[in-house]
Formats: structure tokens, C-alpha cells, sequence
């Protein structure tokens, strides 16, 4: 059986080979300073976690001072009042 025609006469093929984009876009001199200087990608990700860098070292100076000199003094066997009672 033939495939049957489009009653619209609309062509999806035709109509996304015609939607690229044009030679010469009149706005892309507009449109430069999204993409250039304070608002360039690198910038944009780059303000979006402020304090990260320094909270990172933070958690990581506080994580070896607990580990060197936090210690428990408290042995952790299996005996005295932390067993179970069946």
C-alpha cells in the first residue's frame, strides 16, 4: 500500500531542511554581550557557588583537626552497658 498523501501539504522533511539558520543573522550584534565579559559562561558558573572554595577547606581543616585531636577515650568493645540484654 502507498503511503497516503498529506492532505496540508505540509512536508516535515521540507520544513526542517528550510529552518537552519540564516547567512548573515541581523541579531547577533545584539546578542554578543550575553557571551562576552561578566557574562560569559566561565563567569556565569563561576558566580553561582560563591563561598564554595572556602567552605570546602573549611569542612576539610575541621575534618583532620577531628581526626588528630578528637579522639574518644571511651573503649569500644563489646562488653559493659552498651550490649544488648535478650
Amino acid at each position: 500500500m502507498p503511503p497516503r498523501a498529506n492532505l496540508t501539504g505540509f512536508d516535515p522533511r521540507k520544513f526542517a531542511a528550510s529552518a537552519g539558520s540564516p547567512a548573515n543573522d541581523p541579531w547577533k550584534r545584539y546578542e554578543a554581550w550575553r557571551y562576552t565579559g561578566p557574562f560569559s559562561r566561565w563567569n556565569r558558573f563561576k558566580g553561582s557557588f560563591p563561598g564554595l572554595g572556602i567552605a570546602t577547606v573549611a569542612f576539610a581543616v575541621y575534618c583532620g583537626y577531628e581526626a588528630l585531636f578528637l579522639k574518644d577515650d571511651h573503649p569500644h568493645e563489646k562488653k559493659g552497658h552498651h550490649d544488648m540484654v535478650a
